[in-house]
């Protein structure tokens, strides 16, 4: 096996280790024991890919935006000109941003540790993923014309980030009863990208 194949299949594991252990105990009670006995890699093969847990949990939120990301590219690159198709796909996240999510978790967990400096460069870079890739989305809605020209593209993604960070913390509160949910949030965003 190429040391490639290698890489990526250990990566993949760790995952996938990460985001069952974060569902079953939650991030503050996860140990790299447990990672190491549920996964089978050694320490020095975890520590070939991460520093710490924490690092895990940041690819865990990575994972999801470029997973959504990838989404919505496939549908536009399948000749998708319409609005409905691969902006589905961002609604999806956006609902199961809405429940009990794995990535609430670890963005909660990971919030309550910005004070460490890797961790706040971390989130420092996510928040700027998010927003870059939110401004890619409007502007590709934009260059096939099912997103009027006169959304400001800057600030309509900031505040599509921001109200998704907000849904995502309702969802982390217990026993919140909310109006303001997934379907709200995302009929709110189509009237505005949809706006002439």
């Amino acid at each position: 096996m190429k040391q490639d194949e290698r890489r990526m299949q250990a990566t993949r594991l760790l995952l996938e280790t990460t985001k069952e252990l974060i569902l079953e105990k939650g991030c503050h009670s996860i140990t790299m024991k447990d990672i190491m006995n549920r996964s089978g890699l050694s320490k020095g093969a975890i520590f070939h890919y991460v520093k710490s847990k924490d690092e895990l949990f940041v690819w865990v939120l990575q994972e999801r935006l470029e997973e959504t990301n990838q989404l919505f590219m496939n549908e536009v690159e399948q000749g998708r000109r319409s609005f409905d198709e691969p902006y589905q796909k961002i609604f999806e996240s956006i609902s199961a941003y809405a429940n009990a999510d794995v990535t609430n978790k670890a963005l909660m967990y990971l919030l309550g540790k910005e004070d460490q400096p890797v961790i706040a460069e971390a989130l420092k870079q996510y928040y700027e993923r998010a927003v870059f890739l939110s401004r890619q989305w409007i502007e590709t809605g934009q260059k096939h014309g099912v997103i009027s020209d006169l959304v400001d593209v800057g600030k309509t993604a900031e505040m599509f980030v921001l109200l998704t960070i907000g849904l995502r913390v309702q969802s982390t509160i217990p026993s919140v009863t909310s109006v303001f949910r997934a379907q709200e949030f995302s009929s709110f965003i189509i009237d505005i990208l949809k706006s002439r």
